[in-house]
């Protein structure tokens, strides 16, 4: 398998980069990470966050930004992000009242194609991230991730599929990759055990095909990996990120 970039998604080591952005860069870029996806700029601002990757020789490939934060102030919200020198943009959540039959979600689909051209004109895609709630079956017999990116051209949204969620929905990973191909630049790879309920592990520690899920990335398009790990039962938050990011080389020579 030819090699892919991998990301680190900062989501991760949220704590760590909270109170050293900078160090927690340089760690990352050591444990062998090419880039990095952000959740937030903790009281930075953009010029310092761009600086300290840039120190640290990392790609600011995306960023996790609340709709909320798109709502309030889109054309600050995107420049700020592409002064970074961002990619892509990924929706990491919505409320409820903005999900599949939920008082606002034609207002929500309504917003995807505002946005997507806001990020256009800066050359940068808007994405959204899945967790499990968007595999509950609708009325039809559909579901409501199928449903979103179908209200949407590949245009204005593309994916960025949460294998692990999929996993845990019951649904297939791989066959959502296929799905999908060609509107998926960057794959969420993520790992997990079920004893009662759903804990987080190091990639290769846990229940996901990981080998299959990364050829298959690489197969349908993805440009990047990235490694999100939202809690840490196990192990500290970086040595988590070391297991993951070395298992994933292996598999990858």
């Amino acid at each position: 398998m030819e090699k892919m970039p991998i990301a680190a998604q900062v989501y991760s080591v949220r704590e760590e980069a909270g109170a050293d952005f900078a160090g927690t860069m340089q760690q990352l870029k050591s444990l062998g990470y090419d880039g990095v996806e952000l959740a937030g700029l903790y009281g930075r601002t953009p010029d310092e966050i761009k600086g300290w990757l840039e120190e640290a020789g990392l790609t600011p490939i995306g960023a996790h930004v609340p709709f909320d934060e798109f709502d309030k102030d889109l054309e600050s919200t995107v420049r700020a992000y592409h002064s970074i020198g961002c990619s892509y943009v990924a929706i990491p959540s919505i409320t409820e009242d903005r999900r599949y039959g939920g008082s606002r979600y034609e207002e929500f689909l309504a917003a995807i194609p505002v946005i997507a051209a806001e990020c256009r004109k800066y050359g940068m895609k808007l994405l959204y991230h899945n967790h499990g709630f968007e595999f509950e079956k609708t009325a039809d017999g559909k579901t409501p991730l199928d449903e979103l990116y179908a209200s949407q051209s590949p245009e204005d949204l593309e994916t960025e599929l949460d294998t692990c969620w999929i996993k845990v929905a019951g649904r297939d990973p791989l066959a959502y990759l296929e799905k999908y191909r060609m509107r998926c630049p960057l794959v969420h790879i993520k790992d997990f055990i079920q004893d009662g309920e759903v804990k987080l592990v190091a990639v290769g520690d846990g229940v996901q095909d990981i080998k299959a899920i990364a050829e298959k990335a690489q197969e349908c398009g993805a440009q990047w990996l990235v490694v999100e790990q939202d809690s840490h039962i196990f192990g500290s938050p970086m040595e988590n990120m070391k297991k993951s990011i070395c298992c994933l080389r292996s598999m990858m020579e």
